[in-house]
């Protein structure tokens, strides 16, 4: 059973790979049914039984050539400064897509609301988690998601205009700039040095992310989406 098991996987990886190698080697355009048929050893038909449709066969071989960065961001030693493990992040991520224009550019340069490549979903929740220790620790000015999105949309833009430049032209600059102006609107270097409102809101989407990773046990499903309501109002 293990063996057939292994035999039906077996297409499907040399299909991903040989995508994959293609994609990095030659570009987008040059990842064809033709070409990756070839080059896997399989039928046509072959490809479309596993992957659907060349779309995302495209997505999956780019999602396989930012697994390694992806491991090396999960495998990080974070420190006990959690705006600066996220100014960590943003710089890997910056360096990634100068690296790898043509993955990246896959998985974040044609973005559809019905479908995100899974390297882009997993990059999200990182960068989530970064986000939700800021949170913790009261330093956080917006809430977990809008800061999220912030960062997610300022840091994928500076990358693709970098990108977009010949290597000569690239200001680096920019992405620096970019990252200390997003950093400097959602968070604060003390929570003391806020005003008394943002004071309390920052305390309120402190509690509101211990919550999410707190004791499921401690509170009922009711009392916790009441308190999540009152926490968003305070946050607010």
């Amino acid at each position: 059973m293990q063996a057939s098991a292994e035999r039906q996987l077996e297409p499907r990886e040399r299909i991903l790979r040989a995508a994959a190698d293609i994609l990095t080697e030659h570009g987008r355009e040059a990842v064809t049914t033709r070409s990756v048929s070839a080059a896997a050893g399989v039928q046509p038909p072959t490809i479309y039984r596993h992957f659907g449709d060349m779309r995302q066969l495209i997505d999956d071989a780019a999602s396989l050539g930012m697994a390694d960065y992806l491991n090396a961001k999960r495998r990080r030693r974070l420190t006990d400064d959690p705006v600066e493990d996220l100014r960590g992040g943003w710089n890997l991520h910056v360096e990634f897509g100068i690296r790898n224009p043509t993955t990246y550019t896959v998985l974040y340069g044609d973005p559809r609301p019905d479908a995100t490549p899974r390297a882009v979903a997993e990059g999200d929740a990182i960068l989530k988690r970064l986000i939700q220790r800021i949170a913790e620790a009261g330093r956080l000015r917006v809430g977990v998601d809008r800061a999220a999105d912030m960062v997610h949309s300022a840091c994928r833009g500076v990358t693709l205009t970098l990108i977009s430049r010949p290597p000569v032209a690239r200001d680096l600059e920019l992405s620096n700039a970019t990252r200390e102006a997003i950093l400097a609107a959602i968070t604060t270097d003390r929570p003391d040095d806020l005003l008394q409102d943002a004071r309390t809101a920052a305390r309120a989407m402190a509690l509101k992310a211990v919550l999410e990773t707190a004791d499921a046990a401690v509170l009922t499903k009711a009392e916790t989406a009441l308190l999540v309501e009152w926490l968003d109002r305070l946050a607010q």
